[in-house]
């Protein structure tokens, strides 16, 4: 008499395949969306907290503090934006802290802190994601105070 071996069949291991297929196929555009925006948040949040740093060395230091962030990069100006750059933890030789790849920022005014933490004037940046065109905007207000917000809000509430 024969004995019956346990195991799958091709075919039940073909459906459990093709399952998984249908399932990878359906959960990839969700997934490269949330990606994507999981970029730009982390992109703009960088940012904020480059210039919120900004904002705490001007009340250290006693003194105004320049903010330049450019398309790809950031750096620190000591006083106006006209001095010195600032070359310290975190930024390569030329005191550049560079944006993640992918990134861009549209250039705007820069900011200058004075040594209250208060800034010379309301600046808005546009951070964009450039693979998805997904953007938020970080808001410095005349107080000093930075915040993210949805594209088409220019305010910190």
């Amino acid at each position: 008499m024969r004995t019956r071996q346990a195991g799958f069949t091709l075919l039940e291991i073909l459906l459990v395949v093709a399952i998984i297929g249908i399932i990878t196929a359906l959960a990839t555009p969700m997934f490269l969306s949330y990606y994507q925006g999981a970029q730009l948040r982390v992109a703009a949040e960088q940012v904020v907290a480059f210039l919120n740093q900004g904002r705490q060395m001007a009340i250290t230091q006693n003194g105004p503090m320049c903010v330049h962030i450019a398309s790809t990069a950031m750096h620190y100006h000591l006083g106006t934006c006209a001095g010195a750059i600032w070359v310290g933890p975190g930024t390569n030789s030329a005191g550049d802290i560079a944006l993640p790849v992918g990134i861009t920022v549209a250039t705007a005014p820069d900011v200058i802190f004075n040594y209250l933490g208060g800034s010379t004037a309301g600046t808005t940046y546009a951070i964009t994601h450039t693979p998805s065109s997904k953007s938020v905007k970080v808001v410095v207000a005349l107080s000093g105070r930075v915040c993210i917000t949805p594209t088409a809000i220019t305010t910190c509430s």
